[in-house]
């Protein structure tokens, strides 16, 4: 066990996209005018290869989507970079747009209901130089439409989304982000939105995607159970903060944040065995996470953590890293407690 600076490089290979150190903060006014600062995302980083998908979880309002939406370059950093296949990334626009994509969570407000499927795909082919003709439109669509099970593809491209479910419109969404050719997708809840029964199928797409094709994928999510069917490595965020990630069966298995913990003993699991951070009955002990505008100093979990000492109120944890990759930003490690979280929960996972 070791403490290092923070990396998230999972392979050899360069990062096809990577946030190294990023932090978002936004300028508010409340009721009166007065201004405020909210400190979204603080010193995070987050490295995505191709063929891998990393997914980030954490409660609503932890930073998740700024993240992925500063890794698009639709918010600019505070501080930090973002790094495209190992450089600085060039400054938003249609070269880069051509390589990274970003997944919308809802599908109904994503795309434009006055068109039908074959101009909703057909001029993200023209826009970035991918067919000329009707004829090399239509055939592209009907491939783009194949490629997410949309089958038989012409029952589909004359189709507007008021005439398709949800499943099938997240579908087109995702054909709509294929169509430019990019390395890189960015899974904003991808399939909250939809109906349970078949988040699996658009699951199972995004993986052939990744498998297939050699996408590397970000896909955000406060649901472990898809994180760990889906994903590679987990990636856990709280108030900004990225406080552990690696392997995900390490992750799952053996968490070393009280944070990660907490969202584990919190998913819906019939074969919990033992007590876990926390039970149904206290929940509300644990508190609720922390205003943004003023957050707690050093770790911002330690209000809410049964653990917590001086050194967590003072400043945030440097990076412990352990021999199988997975890495935490915790004070128990860098005081030698880690037994103390392991006896604390026990959960056996399938």
């Amino acid at each position: 066990m070791t403490t290092a600076a923070p990396t998230s490089d999972a392979t050899d290979e360069p990062a096809l996209l990577a946030a190294v150190d990023v932090s978002k903060h936004f300028t508010v006014r409340d009721q009166l005018g007065r201004k405020a600062t909210v400190r979204a995302v603080e010193h995070a980083s987050v490295a995505l290869h191709r063929g891998r998908v990393v997914a980030l979880v954490g409660e609503s309002g932890s930073g998740k989507t700024t993240l992925a939406r500063m890794l698009a370059q639709f918010h600019p950093v505070s501080s930090g970079e973002i790094r495209l296949a190992g450089h600085r990334a060039p400054p938003a626009g249609r070269g880069y747009f051509r390589q990274v994509q970003l997944i919308f969570q809802d599908p109904f407000s994503s795309l434009n209901t006055l068109h039908k499927v074959r101009h909703i795909l057909g001029r993200v082919l023209r826009v970035h130089g991918h067919a000329h003709t009707r004829a090399e439109v239509e055939e592209q669509v009907l491939s783009l439409l194949n490629r997410v099970n949309l089958t038989p593809a012409e029952e589909f491209i004359d189709k507007r989304p008021r005439e398709m479910s949800g499943g099938q419109l997240q579908r087109v969404a995702i054909a709509r982000a294929l169509a430019v050719r990019p390395t890189v997708l960015l899974g904003d809840e991808p399939i909250s939105m939809l109906d349970v029964s078949i988040r699996l199928d658009v699951l199972n797409l995004l993986a052939r995607l990744c498998d297939e094709e050699g996408l590397a994928l970000l896909y955000i999510t406060h649901d472990i159970a898809s994180a760990r069917y889906l994903c590679d490595e987990v990636q856990v965020m709280y108030a900004g903060q990225t406080v552990e990630g690696g392997p995900k069966e390490a992750v799952i298995q053996s968490p070393k944040h009280p944070y990660t913990r907490l969202l584990i003993d919190s998913s819906p699991d019939p074969d919990r065995t033992g007590r876990g951070l926390r039970d149904q009955d206290d929940a509300e002990d644990l508190g609720e996470p922390p205003n943004l505008t003023a957050p707690p100093d050093g770790c911002r979990f330690h209000p809410r953590c049964p653990f917590a000492m001086d050194d967590c109120r003072r400043a945030f944890p440097d990076r412990t890293t352990f021999a199988d990759g997975q890495w935490a930003h915790c004070w128990l490690h860098q005081h030698g407690r880690s037994a103390e979280l392991d006896r604390t929960t026990s959960k056996e996972l399938p």
